[in-house]
């Protein structure tokens, strides 16, 4: 069976007979088109089903009102969120949202970019894919002259727009309430140290454990790509340690549930005998028993000032304008899973 063929402006016009520029500038309600004739046009168009080309429209007119939005996975509560309050600002702006997401994966993200220039965004927000080390793509974004915002996760070398949270400060003071909870053996899992946000926590966690006297035991800092699976396998590691550690810090949530899953199939009392902490305070943190511990890490502030970076850098595209660094303090919402009982 053939495919229908879509109905163009030519269409409209033959019926009508007036020309393809007469139907375009009635469809887009110019004021040199009467009523009557835009009447007309619409019935048409409505009667035969015309959808316009946006993609060959934002070639005439240099813009699309689209703007280009990567993420690593749509399934975080976190990026969900990112994503709701970015758009609700670009809605009333005028813009809408093509959503991509790389799933970690460096190929995806790339595919993802080339898409996006494609379809003519008039600019792109993104978060980077734990994979992507190669920032060539990216200086492709930047090359085009199309505003990049970068949040959560970003380079400092590609000298762009960066909204996000401050991890170092946040991983320090993870460490530093596990102390006061009186941990010394604290391990930690953490994302891979080739990321900026994740080699920040690191660092938190590494000059947090300096500045109290504790050891840095090597066996206890675990890289990860911080899946609820490698959750549970790290877990497992860390048991299967001699010397296990009595308090764990996890560099994202759904890790975290991953190892207390471990930690509950061992009987192993938390907080009491190891502490758990999570990053990113997704909604199960609060629902699980015992309730986890986590970072707040301020997703619809995110998700407001990126769209808002986004439209202030479209206003003045001439301007050349101190680029956005904005660094929120992150919340440490503390819950049973670290909050250790008297004995």
């Amino acid at each position: 069976m053939s495919k229908k063929r879509k109905t163009t402006l030519k269409d409209i016009a033959i019926l009508l007979d007036i020309s393809t520029a007469a139907v375009s500038k009635a469809l887009q309600d110019d004021s040199r088109i009467s009523a009557k004739t835009k009447e007309a046009v619409r019935k048409v168009a409505k009667d035969l089903n015309y959808q316009p080309n946006h993609l060959a429209s934002a070639l005439r007119k240099g813009k699309s009102n689209l703007v280009g939005v990567i993420v690593p996975r749509t399934n975080s509560n976190f990026f969900s969120s990112v994503i709701q309050n970015m758009e609700e600002i670009l809605n009333k702006n005028g813009y809408n949202i093509i959503i991509t997401q790389s799933n970690e994966s460096y190929s995806k993200e790339c595919e993802a970019i080339d898409t996006l220039l494609f379809t003519q965004v008039d600019g792109i927000i993104a978060s980077m894919a734990n994979e992507t080390t190669d920032l060539d793509y990216y200086e492709k974004i930047k090359s085009r002259g199309i505003p990049l915002i970068l949040f959560d996760r970003g380079e400092n070398d590609l000298n762009v727009d960066y909204i996000g949270i401050d991890d170092y400060a946040s991983s320090h003071m993870i460490v530093e309430h596990l102390i006061k909870e009186g941990c010394k053996r604290i391990a930690h899992i953490g994302g891979y140290k080739r990321t900026r946000i994740f080699n920040n926590r690191i660092r938190g966690y590494i000059d947090a454990l300096r500045e109290n006297n504790l050891p840095l035991a090597h066996e206890l800092l675990l890289e990860s790509s911080l899946t609820k699976e490698d959750g549970r396998l790290k877990m497992e590691q860390l048991l299967a340690l001699g010397k296990r550690p009595d308090a764990v810090y996890v560099a994202g949530d759904y890790a975290a549930l991953g190892a207390l899953q471990v930690l509950q199939e061992n009987k192993i009392a938390v907080p009491n005998e190891i502490a758990l902490i999570g990053f990113g305070n997704e909604p199960f943190t609060a629902m699980v028993s015992p309730t986890i511990s986590s970072i707040d890490q301020h997703s619809s502030e995110i998700g407001r000032l990126a769209a808002q970076t986004f439209l202030e850098r479209i206003k003045m595209p001439e301007v050349k304008q101190t680029l956005c660094k904005k660094i929120l303090e992150a919340k440490l919402i503390v819950r049973d899973s670290s909050n250790k009982k008297p004995s």
